[in-house]
Parts: structure tokens; C-alpha cells; sequence
């Protein structure tokens, strides 16, 4: 089934091809400037450290709704071993299986394609099962460390949790900014809150993975008109799932991705982070989450942390 015009008329108003040149592989991590760093780093006052990730373990995250996606298969490989004869030091090493969008992750610029086309109008064929993403791999997603800010979008709506399929809107957005006291700029990385994490962290991993409240599609023009380097959420699908229109299936994710060069992070912790910006009475901070530079992956583990 071809994408509505309704899709193809936003992508057209969100699109960055070409705005970084045309053998640009980093998209809206360009606006993450020197500047944009200094002042992040500038705003840290108390060196209050969060971190964000969930923990990496054989019961996390997935539920087997996407094949392939395997939550990590831990195994010691070596257990106290005197690698160079009896009485020396002895070394314990571990091996790890796991799909690299399993945790908290980043998806790539090339996690999506949509009508044959990658960013920057790459064709949707340099990706291969050979040697992964050609063009526009994790690995090239370099220093993302930036302000982040937290759109607490639960918690401006006076819940704990946003209903399952709620689907968080430009207004939602706005009238976090207002609860926050702040408003979001160029070179930030904004992380939305909807609560849903506290499922997971419940032990709840199917209601956590379905319905999910997550961002409408309405959303990226407004990241768009703000010049948001990267987005992340609390939830497993990161856009509202069911989608709000039928049939159209991961639309933000194609919009992001593809048209705007934009990555996006999923599954990410946001429950501390929250309660520390409450207590701290403001919601912008110094945020590390530097990519694991997989070559030619199209997504990969994170570990974010925020310094208040």
C-alpha cells in the first residue's frame, strides 16, 4: 500500500536532503555546534549524574513482537583463568548476543527507509546483509553530547503515565516546555516523557510494548521548526502504536530518519531523570549519549547519562 499524500505532504515540509550538503551522512547532529556544547556545559551547577539506559539482561525490553530482536544472551567465556600458568593473575572474560536496538538505543539514519530512499536520497539498496549500511551507519553518528531537555508530558498532564495509545501532540510538547519553565533550541536533544517506562521497570514487559503512548505524527514539523538535533522517549515503539492512522505504519520514524536526518532513541529511562529535574527545579542539563560505533549498523546500545 503506496504512503498518503497526507505523508508525503509532510515530508516534503520536514525534508533536509541537500541542507548539509549532498554527502552529508550526519543530519540534524550538525546543529550540535561548539557552541551548542559550551553552553550545555555551562548549565550544569550541582554535577548531579543520572543514567538513563535500562539495564542489558536475558528478560529486558523485547517481547518477540520484532523477529531478530533478541534481548542479550549473557555467557562467561572465561571463569578465573591463569591465562599464563598456575599462581598468575587470572582473567574473567564474557561474550554477549543480543539485536542492537534491544536496549536503549539509537536507531541510525538508515534503521528506515520509505518509497526506495535513505536520507539524503541515498537509494535504500546500500543497505546490505553483507556489510549493513553503506551510507549513514551509527558510526558516523559522532559526539552526541549536547543539552538535552526533558518534555515531562505525563507529568505537565498531571498523571504518572499517559494512557496506552495516547498520542503526544505539538500542544502536549508545548505545554511541557511551559511545565519545564523552558523552551527548546537549536542543537538540543529532547527527551519525551510519557511514563510508560514504569511498566517496564514493573516487570509488565507486554503492556509496556502494547498499546504504547508515543509521538504523533503531527510531531516532527514542530522538532522541525525548533531545530532539534535528536529525539529520544520511554517507549518501545517511540511513536504511538496503534498509529493514529490506519494503515500507516511507523510514520515518524520514516519522517525523522529519512526526511529530516534526525536520529531518534528508544527505550530509554526517564523515571530518575524526572524526579531529579522536579527536585532540582529545572529541567535542561549536560547530556552524554554517545553512539556505540558499530560499523555499517543501522542502530546501536546506549548509555545516556544527564549531568544537572
Amino acid at each position: 500500500m503506496a504512503l498518503p499524500a497526507e505523508f508525503h505532504e509532510i515530508a516534503k515540509r520536514v525534508n533536509n536532503w541537500g541542507r548539509w550538503g549532498p554527502d552529508d551522512e550526519r543530519g540534524t547532529l550538525n546543529l550540535i555546534t561548539d557552541e551548542v556544547v559550551r553552553e550545555a556545559a555551562a548549565s550544569v551547577r550541582t554535577g548531579r549524574r543520572v543514567p538513563l539506559a535500562v539495564p542489558l539482561r536475558q528478560d529486558g525490553v523485547q517481547t518477540g513482537m520484532i523477529p531478530g530482536r533478541v534481548d542479550p544472551l549473557h555467557a562467561m567465556v572465561q571463569v578465573n583463568q591463569e591465562l599464563f600458568g598456575p599462581g598468575t593473575v587470572a582473567c574473567s572474560d564474557d561474550v554477549v548476543t543480543m539485536g542492537l536496538q534491544a536496549g536503549t538505543h539509537w536507531d541510525a539514519l538508515t534503521h528506515v527507509s520509505h518509497s526506495g530512499r535513505l536520507y539524503n536520497g541515498r537509494p535504500a539498496d546500500t543497505v546490505t546483509a553483507h556489510a549493513g549500511a553503506a551510507f549513514a551507519g551509527i558510526d558516523k553518528a559522532e559526539h552526541v553530547v549536547s543539552r538535552g531537555v526533558l518534555l515531562d508530558v505525563a507529568r505537565a498532564r498531571g498523571v504518572e503515565r499517559l494512557d496506552g495509545g495516547h498520542a503526544v501532540t505539538p500542544e502536549d510538547l508545548e505545554a511541557a516546555e511551559e511545565f519545564a519553565g523552558t523552551r527548546v533550541r537549536a542543537g538540543d536533544v529532547v527527551l519525551v516523557r510519557t511514563g510508560q517506562m514504569r511498566l517496564l521497570l514493573a516487570g509488565d514487559r507486554h503492556a509496556y510494548a502494547y498499546p504504547s503512548p508515543g509521538l504523533s505524527v503531527r510531531t516532527p514539523e514542530w522538532f522541525h521548526a525548533r531545530d532539534v538535533a535528536a529525539v529520544a522517549d520511554d517507549t518501545l515503539t517511540f511513536e504511538v502504536f496503534p498509529p493514529e492512522i490506519e494503515d500507516l505504519w511507523l510514520p515518524v520514524h520514516a519522517l525523522h530518519l529519512v526526511e529530516m536526518g534526525m536520529l531518534q532513541g528508544q527505550n530509554w529511562n526517564l523515571e530518575k531523570l524526572s524526579t531529579a529535574c522536579g527536585e532540582e527545579g529545572r529541567y535542561s542539563f549536560l547530556l552524554s549519549a554517545m553512539p556505540e560505533p558499530f560499523v555499517g549498523a543501522t542502530g546501536t546500545p546506549v548509555a545516556p547519562v544527564a549531568v544537572l
